[in-house]
């Protein structure tokens, strides 16, 4: 048996750090690295190249056509954009506002009818029914069908103590829209979890709803985080949709300034603030999921 004083140094052949100090990288790792960023930036120099060189083609495809003149005075007069954007601005105001008391509701409604729909035993049965009924009806009917008939349907029951506000009939019938979706995203998440997760919370002596709080809902809407995301992403875009009934949002601003002179740059307007609006938030999704994959796939959600 031979003793070593002092720590064992390995050489390796594969390129990983030995053991000890003064590291120093072999030959074999150099010339890897210098290969990745030799491929890296070769990479990158392509992709720029391809993404001008489109850009290039399309610029004089548009700016070719017969009809571009006219299309740019309708579409892009930078002196209509700089009338729309403040009103535009300032109509954007209702749609954030109809984002978040929209979104708080639909993720209530939405959790509330996903419990429902999982919802064991035959007593259960009448509420199970009436979450599926509900979620299927509302997937099926377009949007727009939705806000017409809440929007317009509903002052003319004239129902006692009723509002008539459009901007809150228009938020009720995205809540009753969005909130099935979001109900069935949340049932996915639900139905993901495995049952031995629940039959270990039940032998620890937590009861059926205890089960259900503290362990399987939290796990399920971890899983579900991107998809509830995407979904809030597009409730932003469809707040504008409250215009038909005459809610003045950013839409609508932009309609009012387009209908006194028949120019359209306006919608253009309130489109780009739109997109604005919205490429943050899918960033953010983005960054959400595969943050939860590296997770996922280290172990660290269960």
């Amino acid at each position: 048996m031979t003793l070593h004083s002092g720590p064992v140094r390995e050489e390796r052949d594969d390129g990983r750090r030995p053991a000890g100090d003064g590291y120093a990288p072999s030959q074999r790792r150099i010339e890897r690295e210098r290969f990745h960023r030799t491929r890296t930036r070769r990479a990158t120099a392509v992709a720029a190249l391809s993404t001008l060189v489109t850009a290039v083609v399309l610029y004089f495809v548009i700016t070719g056509s017969p009809g571009w003149q006219r299309t740019r005075e309708t579409f892009f007069s930078a002196e209509y954009a700089r009338q729309a954007l403040p009103k535009v601005l300032e109509g954007l105001l209702l749609n954030l506002r109809l984002l978040v008391v929209c979104g708080a509701a639909v993720l209530l409604i939405g959790m509330l009818l996903a419990v429902a729909r999982t919802l064991r035993g035959p007593v259960f049965f009448p509420l199970r029914a009436l979450a599926t009924a509900y979620t299927d009806f509302f997937r099926g009917l377009p949007l727009i069908i939705c806000l017409l008939m809440v929007v317009f349907g509903v002052p003319a029951l004239r129902l006692q103590g009723v509002t008539t506000d459009p901007v809150v009939l228009g938020g009720s019938a995205l809540v009753l829209t969005y909130s099935a979706y979001v109900a069935e995203v949340f049932r996915a998440g639900i139905e993901s979890v495995h049952p031995s997760q629940r039959a270990a919370a039940r032998s620890l002596g937590l009861s059926s709803g205890q089960a259900l709080r503290f362990v399987v809902l939290p796990q399920a809407v971890r899983r579900v985080v991107p998809a509830l995301l995407n979904d809030l992403v597009s409730l932003q875009k469809d707040t504008g949709l409250v215009s038909i009934a005459g809610a003045v949002d950013a839409v609508y601003a932009a309609q009012i300034i387009a209908g006194k002179d028949f120019n359209y740059t306006p919608y253009v307007v309130a489109g780009l603030v739109f997109v604005a609006l919205t490429i943050p938030m899918t960033r953010f999704t983005d960054w959400v999921t595969a943050r939860m994959d590296r997770r996922r796939a280290q172990g660290g959600t269960v």
